[in-house]
């Protein structure tokens, strides 16, 4: 590696900083603060490695903890979108976050611009056990953050019950269908 590539890296390094800075809808499990995309990356980094076991297909959890930990660096350019967003945010969101793609992992050297970027891509393709397992949990975890913290987020926005159910099982249900039967029944028992 060449001393303008450790630059390169360390300006990446520092660049990921700003994730700390942008806030998404969604609550902390107690209700104290909405978290940050940095804290929800995180805890899916997290949840990648604990659900494996619980998933319908085999995954490779390192590639799924990867691409847990990139999927969301390009809200740094481009923000946080929420999922229940039908409006104007929503329309602009691929273009968004394609030019944030471009602009960020562009920054790093080569290689691991192309291997972040492949992770951010099979994400967004939704084509593979890992993406589809990594979708899964990013759905699963706001949903049960806003089931432990009483909803306030979904109050907030008037999300009901049932728009829960049809953004999320989708994606949840045949993943990780144990893990989708406990959070549909803490759903349907939530007032």
């Amino acid at each position: 590696m060449t001393d303008a590539d450790v630059e390169l890296t360390i300006a990446f390094f520092m660049e990921l900083d700003r994730l700390k800075g942008v806030e998404r809808r969604n609550r902390l499990a107690d209700g104290s603060r909405r978290e940050n995309t940095a804290e929800h990356s995180w805890h899916l980094g997290m949840a990648a490695l604990v659900f494996a076991g619980h998933a319908t297909e085999p995954v490779d959890v390192a590639r799924a903890v990867a691409m847990a930990l990139a999927h969301d660096i390009v809200e740094i350019d481009a923000g946080d979108t929420f999922a229940y967003d039908q409006g104007e945010h929503l329309a602009s969101k691929v273009e968004r976050e394609q030019a944030a793609a471009d602009r960020l992992f562009g920054l790093l050297p080569e290689a691991a611009a192309r291997h972040l970027r492949e992770l951010w891509d099979e994400y967004e393709r939704g084509d593979t056990p890992e993406a589809r397992y990594v979708m899964a949990i990013d759905r699963m975890a706001p949903m049960l953050l806003n089931l432990a913290e009483g909803g306030t987020t979904w109050r907030e926005h008037g999300i009901t019950r049932e728009r829960v159910v049809e953004r999320n099982a989708p994606h949840v249900e045949p993943v990780l269908p144990g893990v989708w039967a406990r959070a549909r029944a803490a759903l349907d028992a939530f007032d």
